[in-house]
């Protein structure tokens, strides 16, 4: 009976300790990882293999005392930027043995607390992408729920690992690129106001302001879904601005389908750049001018971080200066087809002319 489950790939444990010759205690801490490399250890693992023995998922954790799995909390798993992440995430706890628990906000704020929390009680620990609750919060959780990683969120002084990058300096990065075009009326079609991300934009917008004197940079209410970007497209227009920056790439392709629709021409008439350089920016008509992040590099670095206290090691931070255990990952602008100089008439090259030094430490 035993060779016939055996050949099936239906073996037990019992199976596998008969064939080595070894206890059954002692099979379950070779294939558990908790035994060194040795003879013993070689020969119990042939035989398993020869065997096809699969050890029990449930068995395995109660012996280990965990769950061997992560828990991933996004708003929104129809965005194409929280899959990059989840999938890079996904990767990293594959190779390491983990499974993954996958959680959706749908970008309620009011029940994000509570999906953290039932998430965490199904698993080891939790990579938290874009998260809106409070600093306050954040802080609480860090001490409740960990291990605990951040990724497109940093807590200043905290000792909560994270992985993010600079929206501030990629959003002056944008504007300074739309004001050499010589537009001097640009639009930011803003996310939500709950959003991290977002405010880091706005920094940048506030330090642009600062340095191109003369140009008008209005911000217009609008969300992070094409539906929003599509929406807001008649208000743009009122704007009279020439050039519009998206929160998202999403709300960039709303925004691109409905002033087509209008009869309006991008970049000719209006400048259009996005945010995220999700893979289908580069097809869109036109292809979209937009920042490029590095998805699939937060995801992987969170996994790392993880990874490091899983292993009972301190993340530290590249600069070692910081108080914070943050890591900043580079972005960059792409410049498509979408943005132009701004149309003859409308601007000049009187803004770049009034330019004033960015403000120090910020170059």
């Amino acid at each position: 009976m035993r060779t016939s489950r055996a050949v099936s790939g239906g073996a037990t444990i019992s199976d596998v300790a008969e064939a080595a010759g070894v206890s059954r205690a002692t099979v379950s801490r070779v294939m558990n990882g908790l035994r060194g490399e040795d003879e013993l250890t070689r020969r119990v693992r042939e035989v398993a293999e020869r065997l096809a023995y699969r050890p029990s998922v449930t068995a395995r954790s109660l012996s280990l005392g965990r769950t061997l799995a992560v828990g991933v909390v996004v708003p929104d798993l129809a965005n194409p930027m929280f899959q990059a992440v989840l999938r890079a995430v996904t990767d990293g706890a594959y190779r390491a043995g983990y499974g993954v628990v996958i959680a959706e906000t749908a970008g309620r704020d009011e029940r994000e607390v509570d999906v953290v929390r039932a998430t965490r009680a199904r698993c080891d620990a939790l990579v938290l992408v874009s998260p809106q609750m409070s600093d306050a919060a954040l802080e609480a959780a860090s001490v409740e729920l960990g291990p605990l990683v951040l990724v497109n969120r940093s807590l200043p002084g905290s000792r909560i690992a994270s992985v993010n990058v600079d929206y501030a300096e990629a959003m002056f990065t944008v504007l300074e690129h739309l004001v050499e075009l010589g537009h001097e009326s640009i639009a930011y079609l803003q996310g939500p106001p709950t959003s991290p991300s977002n405010r880091a934009r706005f920094e940048g917008v506030d330090e642009a302001q600062v340095s191109f004197g003369g140009t008008s940079l209005v911000t217009l209410p609008c969300g992070p879904t094409v539906a929003d970007g599509y929406a807001a497209a008649e208000a743009v227009l009122a704007t009279r601005a020439t050039a519009v920056v998206a929160y998202n790439d999403q709300v960039a392709f709303g925004l691109l389908a409905h002033l087509g629709e209008l009869g309006v021409s991008v970049p000719e008439d209006v400048s259009v750049v996005g945010f995220d350089d999700i893979e289908l920016a580069r097809y869109s008509s036109p292809s979209l001018t937009t920042v490029h992040v590095p998805h699939d590099e937060l995801g992987a670095h969170a996994w790392g971080r993880l990874g490091a206290q899983f292993a009972g090691k301190a993340a530290v931070a590249d600069d070692h200066e910081s108080d914070t255990l943050t890591e900043i990952l580079p972005t960059r602008l792409v410049v498509r087809a979408s943005s132009g100089p701004a149309p003859a008439g409308s601007a000049s090259t009187a803004a770049a002319a009034r330019r004033t030094p960015r403000p120090e430490g910020l170059a």
